[in-house]
């Protein structure tokens, strides 16, 4: 598995990740219009994180996204983290795989103290993962996404020492 940074070619890949399934938890697909400007979003996020495509193994379509992005919380520059998985990669640890490599890129960085990963209290994939990186669980929060919009999700924080 390895993960390789947003290029022009991965916008079907956020078409796939737009299924109303795979926006269950996220507040439900986006339009078209949307979809185009988050997928020029993450081409320039320049220095404030970076989005990734991941590739299950060589020469295979993308199997999700993972990426990071620069935050304040509670005055503090921190890192959020996501990711998501196409439903046909669930479950064979991929998405564990590619947030733990993210995870080593950031402490490579060494520019902040601590990532957080917000997904919803209704997923329990997500939950689960950030459990097994060794997350730590702070608290239920309302969390805005898509703008507009609140939903209840879990504030996990990783220290990163």
């Amino acid at each position: 598995m390895e993960i390789k940074p947003w290029e022009d070619k991965d916008l079907p890949l956020l078409f796939q990740l737009n299924a109303p399934e795979m926006m269950e938890h996220l507040g439900g697909p986006e339009s078209n219009e949307q979809i185009l400007k988050r997928h020029q979003r993450y081409l320039q996020i320049g220095d404030k994180g970076c989005m990734f495509s991941i590739i299950p193994f060589p020469e295979a379509k993308a199997a999700g996204s993972v990426g990071y992005w620069q935050k304040v919380r509670n005055d503090e520059f921190v890192y959020e983290i996501g990711w998501s998985v196409l439903p046909s990669f669930q479950g064979k640890g991929i998405a564990s795989h590619a947030v733990k490599a993210v995870i080593e890129k950031i402490k490579a960085e060494r520019n902040y103290k601590y990532i957080h990963a917000f997904p919803s209290i209704t997923n329990p994939a997500s939950n689960a993962i950030c459990r097994k990186l060794g997350f730590n669980l702070i608290s239920e929060c309302e969390f805005e996404y898509p703008p507009g919009s609140f939903m209840k999700c879990n504030d996990w924080c990783l220290e990163l020492g």
